[in-house]
């Protein structure tokens, strides 16, 4: 019956076949991600129960948003869920840049500076940064910034690390996902095993972590094992796919009144912000997103072992313990790399029928090609591609708020890739 269906929206029999025969061989990682899934659904649950999350909660205000109950108590649930001292969690934080922005501006000085020690950063950063020139830019407040690139095995070059802290490095920022780039992605292990050496070195030094595309990936998560502080985007995995818009800062309560500070205005910090309409999808989206995680983690798994299979390049491979939902193809071709695109647009529920064309884009130095008919615009927590072209011309995938739609996406990339000749079965 399945393979009827498939066959009626242009999915061909050998490659319903080849993704079946894949899948054969992944029960073991799908089991170990159900594993993951129960674990952080029981500790969210554990997070509402210990909050006292009530139906009150589900109504938000507007205006001002003093005494906002819903706001407050959905900050202690990321506080809890996350072992930090305290959150913000915000509709205004339009995104994961901003939130990451909003973290790095509210905790450096002018006089200070800032390291990465895992090598460049994603695209968008680079503005914020002042690598390239733009208005506004820490460069422009006087922070300047170092990097230690990552060694040719993508490993932390710690004796570099130890000769680029200085006394001006106040905050190390860590980028958890690859980005566009293919190195693997960094397990929380590896990122406590940084902190301990950088702390070591300068104990007062505040360590930041990007946790964009790693929410509940993994038991743990980076506050767990030392960072000061994290953000990320309520339109990834933390949004449960319901989430209409919204950031996220956990961590140390200097750090967050600094960055409420920043957000709001120096003297109201947390004690503003209306929350308008949206408390319900932020909560239920919370609440949903160790299952959503799962699901994208599972077509991510998917995805590597089929282009194995085709004898392309992938990062992380099939086997890899997973710590982000983010999936690397090397296609080193840009039409298959478009074509890939074009195939998961089209698997989309909404804007199918759109083609999706590399074009300029806000924040990136390249031009980038995105594939998202998403019910909330840009959520990468749904299914969703892009990639920059240039080489060596990887499609980066992520998301699906189902496994079964995530099956089928993957299948009609195949599918796409083989229409135009681009690969073989």
């Amino acid at each position: 019956m399945n393979k009827e269906i498939y066959e009626k929206m242009g999915i061909e029999n050998k490659v319903f076949d080849l993704g079946n025969s894949v899948l054969k061989g992944l029960s073991e990682s799908f089991a170990r991600i159900d594993d993951i899934a129960e674990y952080n659904q029981l500790k969210v649950l554990n997070a509402f129960r210990n909050q006292g999350v009530s139906e009150a909660c589900l109504h938000g205000t507007t205006g001002y948003g003093y005494n906002d109950y819903a706001r407050e108590t959905l900050e202690k649930v990321y506080a809890d869920i996350f072992c930090t001292e305290d959150a913000l969690v915000r509709p205004q934080i339009t995104c994961g840049t901003h939130a990451i922005a909003l973290a790095l501006f509210s905790n450096l000085r002018p006089g200070d500076e800032l390291l990465s020690p895992a090598g460049r950063l994603y695209d968008t950063m680079d503005e914020v940064i002042g690598l390239r020139d733009s208005r506004g830019s820490l460069k422009e407040y006087g922070v300047t910034y170092r990097q230690v690139d990552l060694l040719p095995d993508d490993s932390f070059d710690f004796e570099g690390i130890k000769k680029a802290i200085n006394e001006k490095t106040k905050l190390v920022t860590i980028q958890r996902s690859k980005g566009y780039q293919t190195r693997h992605s960094f397990s929380v292990e590896e990122i406590g095993k940084l902190i301990k050496f950088i702390k070591e070195i300068k104990p007062e030094v505040t360590v930041f972590v990007d946790n964009c595309y790693g929410e509940f990936t993994e038991e743990i998560e980076p506050t767990y094992v030392g960072a000061d502080m994290m953000a990320g985007s309520l339109i990834k995995n933390p949004g449960g796919g319901l989430a209409p818009i919204g950031g996220y800062i956990v961590g140390k309560k200097e750090c967050i009144e600094n960055a409420a500070a920043r957000l709001t205005s120096p003297g109201l910090g947390k004690e503003v912000g209306a929350s308008l309409e949206v408390m319900r999808s932020l909560y239920q989206g919370i609440f949903l997103a160790p299952t959503v995680t799962a699901s994208a983690v599972k077509g991510a798994v998917f995805a590597a072992a089929i282009y194995e299979k085709l004898g392309f390049k992938v990062v992380p491979s099939s086997s890899e313990i997973r710590h982000d939902i983010i999936q690397a193809v090397e296609f080193n071709d840009p039409d298959k790399l478009i074509a890939f695109c074009k195939g998961i647009q089209s698997s989309s529920p909404v804007d199918s029928f759109v083609t999706p064309e590399p074009s300029d884009m806000p924040g990136y130095e390249s031009k980038v090609i995105m594939a998202a008919g998403t019910f909330v615009s840009g959520a990468s927590i749904e299914l969703s591609a892009d990639g920059p072209l240039r080489a060596p011309y990887a499609a980066y995938f992520q998301g699906g708020i189902t496994w079964p739609h995530v099956k089928f996406g993957i299948l009609n990339t195949v599918q796409c890739l083989l229409s135009q000749n681009l690969i073989s079965l």
